[in-house]
């Protein structure tokens, strides 16, 4: 019994050694900086770099040369200029974004087929032969976009999510949790945009809906800058072309626009916003009832 003791005792002695010496002879040297970039960035871990996270953005704005230090969305030019002098980069430009709700539904009148009663998901609603909307592409309104926003830009009313520009980041999340892709990040300096998610044409939008778009093609004939395109069965901006080319086209696609659905974009509806109170969202799950 003795012998047993004194045997696992040993053992743990030698196994502890050898663990000591290898953490010493495995180490691997951590970038004294990294501490100091990540106190840089501002912690959102929103994902708007493109990287999982601000430790993993340092990391890779220190370690990769092709990494620039203005990836940074949620920190803006304040923190481009940290990272740039921290690591030795040039700080570099990019076009301020923000995020932009690609329907209309309340204008357009669209109907509702069911009520939905279930989680209060559009990703979960959508599930339920194919949304409680008469638009398949419509915005639902359930607010998943609002509870993935980690800046509070975001908010419901009248079924349709809104967004506070001056609290926008343009990190994307919103964007990358919609289910229907009605959200879009576009340049804050974009002078046109569609108003309209819709992958249907003709017929189908105008019984749904009174001010879709029918994907007549007249915007994309019209546009001296060829910036307009249909991508993916829906009507495409190339913001960087439009701007490039500038305002002496006098927005023609706006103007052809059988549907009004091409729009001017004013400064307010990109540069600032009312104040708001966060919409809250309860945690409920029914029966959906889908009687029409």
């Amino acid at each position: 019994m003795i012998f047993a003791v004194v045997s696992l005792f040993a053992l743990g002695v030698v196994m502890a050694s050898v663990l000591a010496v290898a953490s010493r002879l495995l180490a691997v040297e951590e970038d004294p900086r990294l501490e100091v970039v990540v106190d840089a960035l501002p912690g959102a871990n929103c994902g708007g770099c493109g990287f999982a996270g601000c430790e993993a953005y340092a990391s890779a704005v220190l370690n990769d040369p092709a990494i620039e230090p203005n990836k940074c969305c949620a920190g803006g030019p304040d923190v481009a200029k940290v990272l740039a002098e921290l690591t030795g980069k040039a700080a570099g430009s990019a076009d301020p974004q923000v995020a932009f709700r690609r329907c209309l539904k309340t204008e357009g009148n669209v109907a509702k087929n069911f009520d939905y009663f279930g989680i209060m998901s559009c990703a979960g609603a959508k599930l339920v032969l194919g949304g409680p909307d008469a638009c398949k592409y419509s915005c639902f309104g359930l607010g998943d976009c609002v509870r993935a926003c980690p800046f509070d830009a975001m908010w419901i009313e009248d079924d349709l999510v809104h967004i506070a520009p001056d609290k926008c980041t343009s990190c994307g999340t919103c964007v990358r949790v919609c289910p229907n892709s009605i959200l879009e990040l576009i340049p804050r300096r974009s002078r046109v945009m569609v108003f309209c998610s819709s992958q249907d044409k003709g017929k189908a939008v105008r019984d749904v809906c009174e001010v879709g778009c029918i994907s007549c093609g007249m915007c994309i004939k019209q546009c001296p800058a060829k910036a307009i395109t249909l991508v993916d069965e829906r009507i495409h901006i190339d913001h960087k072309i439009c701007l490039a080319y500038g305002p002496s086209c006098n927005e023609v696609c706006v103007e052809k626009c059988p549907r009004k659905i091409l729009r001017c974009l004013h400064p307010d509806m990109i540069a600032a916003a009312p104040d708001f109170q966060p919409a809250t969202f309860p945690e409920e799950s029914h029966v959906p009832n889908l009687q029409d």
